[in-house]
């Protein structure tokens, strides 16, 4: 090297290099140092930018500022190839040899020349609309000071004065003009570029069509791996830009959701492993990936190696100066070889897992439109979408740490071996004892995981129905029982997790100790083995115990993660194993014979199971012409729903055969149970076809929604609530009704639309829409009014599940108890009736919650933005505990101190046996200034030839008492004794804390919701409170603690760091403020970007959830109507924008990364360069240097995992600020006073409402307007008007789930506004119109608060006629007999029914019993109950009207004594009231008795019934 040296620059060989002659820098310093490394380092900052994207805008000029700055790199690029010549041309122009002009030439104009392409494409990006990178501006001036140093030569040479040489002269005029042109650059980056005011205020991200910015997709290589494509993006979130997903950039092209899909899709087939297909897709490139994982292993001991030989060489001194420069670029290009290696390493592996997780989402979404009848529960579903995928993607980051870990244990092994010999085996053999340990615990630990899923699989599902159902549950105040079973699920799940913390408390402790124990074991047996301790052999086996530490610390979470994600590969498995809906082998593949025939059904039989352990359906023969009106009637669960569930496939096909003409065109369904989306209403009936005015129009007036459109905030664009809750139920069935008819198909399958509507209503939508608009095409209507049906074509009889009768309507509907005939006695014609149904537009009483004029209900999810407030770290500080926060300080300051004084400890025994030896060391050294004292020079270095010299016997040392060695073995071990103690002592505390924590935050959650009102859920997303039940709370439970737990170690770590070294050299902690200045700075501009990704990628999370639960309530309309399609790709659009998300967070991550990794080898490089000028010198501290060297390196290390970590916890906080936000800022419902009288103040039954008046926001018509009436105790009140009038909104008052804006309730003479919520609905009791059933048994469902006996629950049963469905309900299963009766069976029940009764399953939703079961169940309910005041909300419309009348007189005989409030669309339900009460608009129109109103020529009570009997006969007029 020397030899080089001084041939490149005409010196000698001795000083090659020489930094000062003859009055000035020497010039091959000046070239070499000074011009060509400044150039050099232009030229790969400028390659950085060489591909930066173009901005859209490409025919705006550039600015003057940039074209000066392109003119002048031009200039400068040509300039140094111009100086060449005059020292090429004989004589020579000096001042250096030529080559060393030739080389510094050549570099400049290479520089200048990829700087002057780097300038093109930066001034038409973004980047041109100010002044570009300062970084890059900064490199183009650091050559500057050798142009500068070069003419002050020629000025001391006088090249300028006689006589005038031509070379010389040329090549000061050269000089000259290049620093003019130094200067015409330095003005045309001072210069402003285009006005920085319109990059701010122009969104750079505003729509689809003009985004630029795709993340990495035209970049150069070094862009790559500096992530220099970034900036755009971390300035926008410097600025608090980042408010939207799309403010993030786009994602490249083979993590596009479509292309992966294609990709997935080209190995994916029906049936096929997941994995395999995983492996096929993206397995390749991902095991290509363990090269980089192989080389950065290797390159991870280069460092101990090349800082032992960098150590020997400045001790020894005999080596030559190239040996020390080799060490020191080997050192230096090592540490930022690795550093790329392994940033580029984790970068890819992110990129492959974001693969992963987009196939496997959209494999998963796309199989949740393809379920057959078998479907999941929603939080099943939602927990397979979130924690099951997370999981499963795991195995990315921990299947090359599998073979990377043992790996990095032999080569450690070895070096250990070849530093202390056989000794290093007692150590291993104590490692090695640990693993079965490890073994045990990991199994326990998996065990344990799999059954605290299933907890969590529970809990999520009960809280998807619980949120379903909100409504019924604050009208009954079940919020305690209720949430007192999530609580209970909870527990369970906390069980196991407290399983799984405290097994990991016992890994960390036993991994955490395990280095002083190992440490202690290796140097007692080295004693005894008769060698004598060292300083070197001590600390640098301390330094590979270290480093054997790590992978047998972290091996088993790398097998835990693996089996974390085998299970969850499992669970993910069986859901895509689960049977499919396939068309083409449940229909017949050839269409009815009969061109005329559009349905044939022969000897079919269906059932929901599908080995038909349910209820069965079977049809023999069934033939439905096309045009035809085909009726469906029978009892409740007899199967009418089935039948037409079996149609669209939405049930088993046993056997039998299916045939549909124009089975591709799909058909027309309104389900019984209307599905309505998050959507504005024209949305909701367009559902995604073409809008066409005419038929738009149409569609409205005939399925009656004009007028309730007409007065709504923004017509047909007002936002609707999820499931459509903010509608009434006429109108939810009536929007879903126009979104079948809207879709113009020849086949339709109408199941009861309508039981939910008014008798005028109704036959609106018979005339208008059934009969009118779908005249044309073939319909099937299952309806309990039979009064609609004698139009029909044919009428179907099922029974049992099974088709009995079809035939006219004259042969079959007298075998149904029709309604009575007699209710228009007094002779009104039927013109009036009609006449008054289009007068007084209706109000919908529905839309509850406030609504802006522009009908937007859905209010965005909230985002902070900023730093985390403190408030969250107070408020995690509080769930663990203050008290418990501080012990869990306290005792990680005890292990860090017990751990650092073992150290000094050791450090002072070695110090003394190396004074007590005089001299006499097992391998000769020279002494050397520093290399004594507390913290010598090879305290935690390596000596040279330390690693590769292997242990030969020695003779005996210098006397060393077996008394004095036991004296400090006995200390040492105290003090590893008391770290013992307090490392345990900190990993319990720990895990309790958290713990604690993850309790405290679920539990404040559940209330807090719970207690919101209902406008909150209204207008907020199922999927957005799931999101916080589901992954915020699995953040907070899991990896929050496992990042708070690093953090902590790294700081605790940190300052014990910075005590030892200001302890032992104190002028090192000079380089801190500087250091710490950088870093802070790299930090803050990293976690700006990465607190509002980890928010947006939240945010976007929520809306994929909300759309797999609304896809699979809604599943069999989005197939009937041929939509799946659409729906896909709107979860595609969903998931990219999630993805976008998630990739820019990783990619930050490893910006963060390469920065912090290259700031700490340029540190290390910076000391060592340093150390060779001074050795050079002859001025150099080999004590000192080295240990700077080593304290660098582990300092650096330690700043990056502590930035890192610290971000990380950061953006794990999020979870915890989103939970806090519900916790502490969710409107409340006001909750009342508690009532100073008896406890039994409501005995009578008596109902006042004075003036009340409810408006739902300003500006809107009152939903109640001054309603003032009385209800005497025992009175029986049936409450009547037209849908929207106001007839819900009573109750909603009644039980307070919305406050009256004036007016008041009295109950017994009490202001319902006085009394506690859970007081008032207690004594109250409803059956709504809707019924809400949850998972679970019928004992658990009628009884959720546990106060009833089983007598009394199978006698409500009998009573509401459920007696023989519910006994029968489960399995059959003959030789169960031997058990007994059995609790939960009736004493009239068969003994071969123990599978059902009372403990039958209902399933989600009560799935397992039919519509009108289920609100046959919920009467059941309000039988049970001891409250004095009724409320019945239509609660059997789905119900046939013979079970009607006898239901009726079940209510009339059980509730006698008890007031009644009855709201009835079936008029002949509340005949036989007290008094009927008749709103209109929100007002009271009418309130007398049922005979008294009907006397009255002109009541509005008498055009109703009158609109009942029209509806009832017109039907068979033509």
């Amino acid at each position: 090297m020397e030899r080089f040296l001084a041939q490149l620059c005409g010196t000698d060989a001795a000083r090659p290099l020489p930094l000062w002659e003859g009055g000035s820098t020497g010039h091959c310093f000046t070239q070499l140092v000074l011009s060509a490394l400044p150039h050099a380092l232009l030229a790969v900052l400028s390659a950085c930018h060489l591909g930066t994207p173009r901005s859209p805008d490409r025919a705006v000029p550039c600015s003057p500022g940039w074209r000066l700055r392109l003119s002048a790199s031009f200039l400068l690029s040509i300039f140094p190839l111009l100086d060449l010549l005059p020292v090429a041309l004989p004589p020579g122009a000096g001042p250096g040899p030529l080559w060393l002009e030739v080389l510094a030439g050549c570099v400049a104009a290479v520089a200048w020349v990829t700087h002057s392409l780097a300038l093109w494409g930066l001034a038409r990006s973004p980047h041109g609309r100010f002044r570009g990178p300062l970084a890059l501006a900064l490199a183009a001036f650091l050559p500057t000071p050798a142009l500068v140093l070069t003419l002050l030569w020629h000025c001391q040479r006088d090249t300028f004065l006689p006589p005038l040489l031509p070379g010389p002269l040329a090549r000061l005029c050269l000089v000259i003009v290049q620093l003019a042109a130094v200067l015409a650059y330095a003005l045309g980056w001072a210069a402003p570029g285009r006005s920085r005011e319109r990059w701010t205020e122009e969104p750079f991200l505003s729509s689809e069509g003009q985004e630029s910015e795709v993340a990495e997709d035209g970049e150069s290589w070094l862009s790559r791996f500096s992530y220099a494509w970034l900036a755009p993006l971390l300035t926008r979130g410097a600025r608090g830009e980042l408010r939207q997903p799309r403010d993030t950039c786009r994602l490249p092209r083979r993590l596009h959701p479509a292309h992966l899909a294609r990709a997935f899709q080209a190995h994916w087939q029906e049936g096929a492993r997941l994995w395999r297909a995983l492996y096929g897709a993206f397995g390749r490139c991902y095991l290509a990936l363990g090269l980089l994982k192989l080389v950065g292993t290797m390159l991870a001991f280069s460092g101990p190696l090349l800082l032992s030989l960098l150590v020997g060489f400045l001790e020894e001194g005999r080596e030559p100066l190239s040996h020390g420069l080799l060490y020191a670029l080997g050192l230096a290009s090592g540490a930022v070889l690795s550093a790329v290696l392994q940033n580029q390493y984790g970068y890819e592996v992110r990129k492959v897992t974001l693969q992963a997780r987009g196939a496997v989402l959209s494999t998963l979404y796309r199989k949740t439109l393809q379920l057959g009848p078998r479907r999941p529960p929603v939080g099943e579903a939602l927990n397979r979408l979130g924690t099951d995928s997370e999981r499963l993607l795991n195995f990315a980051s921990s299947f090359h740490e599998a073979w990377g870990l043992p790996l990095q244990l032999a080569i450690t092994l070895y070096l250990l071996y070849r530093q202390v010999g056989l000794a290093f085996v007692s150590g291993l053999l104590l490692a090695l004892l640990l693993v079965p340990v490890n073994k045990v615990i990991a199994t326990r630990i998996m065990a344990s995981n799999q059954e605290m899923l299933q907890h969590k699989d529970a809990r999520v599902k009960l809280m998807t129905e619980l949120l379903s159902g909100i409504r019924v549950i604050k009208f009954f105040g079940w919020e305690q029982a209720l949430g007192a079973q999530v609580e209970a699920r909870r527990a369970g799940e906390l069980g196991r997790l407290r399983v799984i913390k405290y097994l990991d408390a016992a890994c960390v402790y036993l991994w955490a100790a395990l280095p002083v124990v190992i440490s202690i074991v290796i140097f007692i047996t080295y004693v005894l083995l008769g060698h004598q301790l060292t300083a070197t052999k001590v600390f640098t086996a301390l330094a590979l115990v270290h480093m054997l530490i790590l992978p047998l610390n972290n091996f088993p979470w790398v097998i835990n993660s693996l089996l974390e994600a085998k299970v969850s590969l499992d669970r993910i498995q069986d859901f895509l194993d689960l049977p499919n809906h396939n068309p083409q082998t449940y229909y017949s593949s050839d269409p009815p014979t009969d061109p005329s025939i559009v349905l044939e059904l022969n000897e079919a039989l269906f059932s929901w199971e599908p080995m038909g352990t349910s209820q069965k359906t079977f049809i023999s023969h069934l033939e439905v012409k096309k045009g035809m009106l085909v009726g469906i009637v029978g009892k409740v669960g007899c199967g009418k729903s089935s039948l037409l569930a079996a149609i669209t496939g939405e049930l088993h096909r046993l056997h039998g055969q299916v045939a549909v003409w124009g089975l591709s065109e799909g058909f027309g369904l309104a389900t019984q149970e209307p599905w309505v989306q998050f959507a504005t209403i024209r949305d909701n009936i367009l559902f995604g076809k073409a809008f066409d005015g005419q038929l738009y129009t149409e569609v409205l007036e005939a399925c009656a929604l004009t007028d309730d459109l007409s007065i709504l905030p923004a017509g047909d664009q007002t936002e609707v609530g999820e499931k459509g809750v903010t509608l009434s139920g006429g109108q939810r069935a009536r929007i879903a009704l126009a979104r079948a008819v809207y879709q113009e198909k020849a086949l339709y399958l109408l199941d009861d639309p309508l039981a939910a509507v008014d008798a005028d209503v109704a036959r609106h939508l018979l005339h208008r829409c059934i009969l009118g608009v779908l005249g044309h095409t073939t319909r099937l209507l299952c309806t309990h009014r039979i009064e609609y049906l004698e139009r029909a074509d044919v009428v179907l009889l099922m029974e049992a599940g099974r088709l009995v009768r079809a035939g006219p309507p004259s042969e079959i509907l007298p075998l149904v108890q029709a309604a009575p005939k007699d209710w228009a006695e007094d002779g009104q014609e039927p013109h009036s009736a009609k006449a008054q149904s289009v007068q007084n537009p209706e109000k919908t009483e529905g839309l509850e919650v406030e609504q802006s004029t522009s009908g937007r209900l859905r209010l965005d999810e909230s985002k902070k933005a900023g730093a985390v407030a403190w408030h969250v770290y107070r408020a995690y500080w509080r769930a663990v505990g203050r008290s418990m926060a501080l012990a869990i300080l306290f005792s990680l300051l005890l292990m860090q101190a017990t751990r650092n004084a073992a150290d000094w400890w050791l450090s002072y025994w070695v110090s003394q046996l190396q004074a007590a030896r005089n001299g006499s060391q097992e391998v000769p050294a020279p002494a050397r200034p520093g290399s004594t004292g507390l913290l010598s020079a090879q305290l935690l270095l390596f000596s040279p030839g330390s690693l590769y010299t292997p242990v030969f016997p020695l003779p005996k040392a210098a006397p060393n008492g077996s008394s004095d060695i036991r004296f400090y073995l006995t200390v040492y071990a105290t003090i590893a004794g008391v770290n013992s103690i307090c490392t345990l002592l900190r990993a319990v505390l720990f895990a309790a804390g958290t713990l604690h924590a993850a309790a405290t935050l679920h539990r404040r959650l559940l209330h807090r919701v719970l207690l919101a009102p209902v406008t909150f859920f209204d207008c907020t997303p199922m999927g957005r409170v799931l999101n916080r039940f589901s992954s915020d709370v699995a953040c907070a439970d899991d990896s929050l603690p496992f990042i708070l737990n690093i953090l902590l170690a790294n700081t605790a770590g940190l300052l014990g760091l910075l005590a030892v070294l200001g302890y032992g050299l104190p002028w090192l902690l000079l380089l801190l403020p500087p250091l710490s200045l950088v870093y802070h700075r790299v930090q803050r501009r990293y976690r700006a970007s990465s607190r509002e990704l980890r928010r947006l990628g939240s945010l976007t999370l929520s809306p994929l959830y909300t759309h797999l639960a609304d896809t699979l309530a809604g599943l069999p309309v989005i197939r009937s109507a041929g939509a799946t399609c659409r729906f896909e790709e709107e979860n595609q659009r969903l998931l990219e924008l999630n993805q976008r998300c998630q990739f820019a967070s990783y990619a930050t991550m490893q910006w963060l990364d390469i920065r912090l990794q290259l700031m700490g080898a340029a540190v290390v490089s910076a000391i060592a360069g340093i150390a060779l000028v001074q050795h050079h010198q002859g001025l150099a501290n080999p004590g000192l240097v080295g240990l700077s060297l080593s304290y660098a390196l582990s300092l650096t290390g330690l700043l990056s995992g502590l930035v890192s970590s610290f971000t990380q916890t950061e953006t794990m906080l999020v979870s915890v600020e989103r939970l806090e936000e519900y916790s502490c800022d969710l409107p409340q419902e006001p909750q009342g006073q508690p009532l100073q009288q008896d406890i039994g103040w409501l005995t009578q039954g008596r109902v006042e409402f004075q003036d009340v008046v409810l408006v739902y926001r300003p500006g809107l018509p009152n939903a109640l307007d001054g309603v003032t009436f009385c209800v005497h105790p025992g009175e029986k009140l049936g409450i009547v008007g037209r849908t929207g009038s106001g007839k819900s909104s009573l109750f909603l008052v009644l039980f307070r789930l919305m406050e009256p804006s004036a007016g008041q309730v009295l109950l017994d003479g009490v202001d319902t506004r006085q009394l506690q919520l859970a007081e008032l609905r207690s004594r109250l009791a409803i059956i709504p119109q809707e019924p809400f059933l949850f998972s679970g048994t019928v004992r658990e469902n009628l009884d959720p608060r546990g106060l009833h006996e089983d007598r009394a629950l199978w006698q409500a049963l009998e009573q509401c006629h459920l007696g023989e469905a519910i006994a029968c309900m489960g399995e059959w299963w003959g030789p169960a007999l031997s058990r007994g009766t059995g609790r939960g069976r009736p004493p009239a029940a068969p003994a071969l029914c123990l599978a059902g009764g009372l403990d039958g399953e209902l399933g989600e939703g009560g799935r397992s019993l039919s519509l009108g079961q289920r609100q046959l169940l919920c009467l059941a309910r309000a039988l049970l109950t001891e409250a004095k005041i009724l409320c019945i909300d239509e609660a059997t419309a789905s119900v046939d009207q013979k079970t009607d009348q006898l239901l009726q007189q079940t209510i009339r005989k059980r509730f006698a004594n008890k007031t009644v409030l009855t709201i009835a669309h079936r008029l002949n339900t509340i005949l036989n009231s007290d008094r009927v009460l008749v709103l209109q608009a929100g007002r009271v129109m009418e309130l007398d008795s049922p005979a008294a109103l009907r006397s009255r020529p002109h009541s509005l009570f008498q055009k109703l019934l009158q609109s009942s009997q029209q509806g009832a006969h017109s039907a068979g007029r033509c």
